[in-house]
């Protein structure tokens, strides 16, 4: 079999049940929030056609917010799954990948780090939000170069095709505290390891750019449902030309 029975039934669980991170408060403003600020369910599982390429979409919830649409969008032509709950950062996710990952044969993987990385937090390496600009990097640039270092290492076992998602851009002002100028630091800190390892990248930073104003939610690192479906249509037309390579 391509997949383990087990595995996939894992992924199959609605990521508002016990697969999701422990402990995980989405921020203000997130996919996985309701108007009211209360976190939302996320629909039915994903049903699984053995017939159909599996894809794998890795990330936070910039990428939960595009995965429901990009699986409609490929409807039919591939299986895509998102890793249970939010990604978080690189320190997260070399925690983590391997469990993700499990012992399924996937074709392609969509993944993306920095947006968590980027941020302050109280405490390096934790997930102890702050709005205080002399706080540490959750990942300082060294620490995430090295750990996506580690993390594209551990894809590339996989033997499966992979794209990198460059982060997006957000203004200032947002909570918990990011420098906007960051995301084009961590992207290029990013870029020279998939050049050095010949994998794919799919700018979704240069995509949704011009359209901030009108797409991305006010003071905010999330994105309102038509900035979701223009970034699903850029990951949908990756996914795609890989798999007909």
């Amino acid at each position: 079999m391509r997949q383990s029975v087990l595995f996939i039934l894992c992924l199959l669980v609605p990521f508002s049940s016990v697969m999701a991170d422990k402990g995980y408060v989405p921020e203000k403003g997130s996919a996985e929030l309701d108007k009211k600020g209360k976190k939302k369910k996320t629909g039915k599982a994903t049903k699984i056609d053995p017939a159909l390429p599996m894809v794998l979409i890795i990330g936070d919830s910039i990428s939960i917010g595009y995965t429901g649409k990009v699986r409609a969008q490929l409807k039919g032509k591939a299986n895509v799954l998102h890793n249970p709950g939010n990604s978080q950062g690189t320190t997260n996710g070399l925690a983590k990948i391997d469990a993700w990952l499990g012992d399924t044969q996937w074709d392609v993987i969509h993944f993306n780090f920095g947006l968590h990385d980027l941020k302050r937090v109280k405490k390096a390496g934790t997930a102890q939000n702050s709005n205080d600009p002399d706080d540490p990097y959750q990942a300082d640039l060294k620490t995430y170069t090295s750990n996506m270092e580690q993390l594209v290492k551990r894809l590339k076992k996989t033997e499966a095709k992979l794209i990198f998602a460059t982060t997006t851009p957000f203004p200032g002002g947002v909570s918990p505290y990011r420098a906007p100028e960051d995301a084009a630091k961590y992207n290029a800190a990013a870029l020279k390891i998939m050049k050095a390892n010949q994998v794919e990248v799919n700018d979704l930073y240069a995509a949704i750019l011009p359209h901030l104003k009108t797409h991305q939610r006010p003071v905010n690192v999330h994105f309102l449902p038509k900035g979701s479906e223009l970034l699903a249509k850029e990951v949908s037309a990756k996914v795609e030309a890989l798999l007909a390579r």
